[in-house]
């Protein structure tokens, strides 16, 4: 049975629809924190970036409960509309949906096609001996600022200038991390199957990320065949936000010689 994503959720969109999509995943943080990607993508492929359910205040179906369930949800939703060669770009949270679809896609001969490359920022979702993902929730917002950013000033934001709506949001969004991520971010299994992955993959990572170290990111690399590793100088955990010239330079690169 396919897993259904709801069609009304909101997204971010840039470029022409008749062109080669790029789908954005985004990760804790929302789909703010991908916004650039998006810009900077639209000026050569159709970049959507789409709200997870349960993220910015929208619902969470009953069927998504996992982050294998969500990436089959929007693996359907691209066969459905008879996409083909595909970019997923996912961050944080949204480089591992990425990876899940990437490997669901190599072993599906429904979705022959549909996956054309892929661009993990910063991803977590495996288990790599001697290098652990930080208790993201066990983080206060100082707390967080310190380990997922080159700058932390930059990176920080007071709890208490948020408004109750924005406060409300950022607690939802959590709760619903919590569920399709669990509390280790992490999946034992997703590291050894990697080697399935088919597609081109660029995995791109800030030089200063304490969620998930250069060193997780090049055990994730190096577990995908022919993937190519990229450290990004002066950014953390969102390279995308922090150093957006150098991110752009590796995406651009990538994708150019992979002909997606």
């Amino acid at each position: 049975m396919s897993i259904r994503i709801p069609a009304d959720l909101p997204e971010i969109q840039a470029g022409d629809p008749a062109a080669r999509t790029a789908l954005v995943l985004h990760g804790g943080g929302g789909p703010r924190t991908v916004a650039p990607i998006v810009a900077h993508l639209g000026a050569t492929v159709h970049a959507v970036a789409p709200t997870h359910p349960g993220w910015e205040g929208t619902e969470r179906p009953d069927a998504i409960g996992s982050i294998a369930d969500l990436a089959a949800g929007y693996l359907d939703r691209l066969r459905d509309r008879g996409e083909q060669g595909v970019v997923l770009i996912g961050s944080s949270i949204g480089g591992w949906i990425a990876l899940e679809m990437a490997v669901q896609a190599a072993a599906h001969e429904r979705y022959s096609g549909v996956v054309g490359a892929v661009v993990i920022l910063d991803g977590v979702g495996v288990v790599v001996e001697g290098e652990t993902v930080a208790d993201f929730f066990a983080l206060d917002a100082r707390g967080l600022a310190e380990l997922a950013w080159h700058d932390p000033e930059r990176g920080y934001i007071d709890p208490a200038g948020l408004t109750d709506e924005q406060r409300a949001v950022q607690q939802g969004n959590g709760r619903t991390m919590a569920v399709i991520a669990g509390p280790g971010m992490s999946d034992p299994g997703l590291l050894d199957r990697l080697g399935a992955v088919a597609a081109p993959t660029a995995v791109v990572w800030g030089e200063s990320d304490r969620i998930v170290t250069p060193g997780y990111g090049r055990a994730l690399a190096r577990a995908i065949p022919g993937a190519r590793f990229t450290e990004i100088p002066r950014a953390g955990h969102l390279p995308q936000l922090e150093n957006p010239e150098e991110t752009w330079k590796a995406i651009d690169a990538f994708l150019a010689e992979a002909n997606a």
